[in-house]
């Protein structure tokens, strides 16, 4: 362990969630979020990471309050450690390594620091909700978008047949790693989206963002068998109904809004 390491820490006035996705899309060090606070630490400088978070303010044109630091190292990756905590969402129990099971529960372990999806955001919760209502044993299912591969983990604990797919090959091999510290395995996975198959699934899992929901809408859709059930999330509320007319020859069976997200629960049955 080197003597010392970088912290970057900003507090963006604004667009909090795309500086997320910024952060998420450019650095593979571990992310804590504080209060709207978020802080990158590195054993290598973050100059590069402050230009890029500074240029990034000025195309969004919002005030961003950024902390540049060297400091002596302690053991932050415990202090970090001891920031995450476990969920509980239904009959699912999602916790890092470190921390013990929950009787009773569905187990699922992960480590946060190594994909987008640790349990705790909206969209997230939302959609192991949906599992959690809506998804069967020995279903098959796809998981678009896998990241951390949290919801395929948490079909897959349900007895379902899993296959995910994921445009960045990093989000694939972590995801593995995950399948393997949950003890679970799934079926078939690559690099790419909905239009590299032609398998049809009874449930598809689709957390990403709005545009490209409505983008990729008909590969979704042609993915599902009869009466096959559809989650979609990574909505922000504001854009709900823009998504909700793409979808509008399947049947609503659910809308789940927490705070500014919205997560959609769709049958693959026409509306009589």
């Amino acid at each position: 362990m080197s003597k010392y390491y970088f912290e970057l820490a900003f507090k963006p006035n604004n667009h909090y969630e795309l500086f997320l996705d910024l952060l998420e899309s450019i650095t593979t060090d571990a992310i804590e979020e504080n209060d709207g606070v978020l802080i990158v630490r590195s054993e290598d400088e973050l100059e590069d990471l402050k230009f890029g978070i500074e240029e990034f303010a000025k195309a969004l044109n919002t005030e961003c309050e950024i902390l540049y630091e060297k400091k002596e190292n302690i053991d932050w990756i415990r202090e970090y450690q001891k920031s995450v905590k476990s969920v509980e969402i239904g009959n699912f129990f999602v916790r890092p390594s470190w921390e013990d099971k929950k009787e009773g529960k569905i187990d699922i372990i992960i480590d946060p620091a190594l994909s987008f999806g640790s349990g705790h955001h909206e969209t997230t919760s939302s959609c192991i909700e949906a599992i959690d209502e809506f998804v069967k044993s020995k279903q098959t299912v796809l998981d678009v978008g896998t990241g951390s591969g949290i919801l395929a983990i948490a079909a897959s604990k349900k007895g379902c047949l899993v296959d995910i797919c994921d445009t960045d090959e990093v989000c694939i091999i972590d995801t593995k790693s995950n399948f393997e510290l949950n003890n679970v395995s799934f079926n078939d996975s690559w690099v790419g989206s909905t239009n590299k198959t032609t398998k049809k699934y009874d449930v598809v899992i689709a957390n990403i963002v709005a545009d490209v929901l409505v983008m990729i809408a008909n590969d979704l859709k042609n993915c599902l068998n009869e009466n096959g059930i559809l989650i979609i999330s990574g909505i922000l509320d504001k854009h709900t109904n823009k998504v909700l007319n793409k979808f509008k020859d399947l049947t609503q069976l659910k809308l789940i809004h927490k705070n500014e997200w919205v997560t959609i629960v769709y049958e693959n049955k026409k509306e009589s």
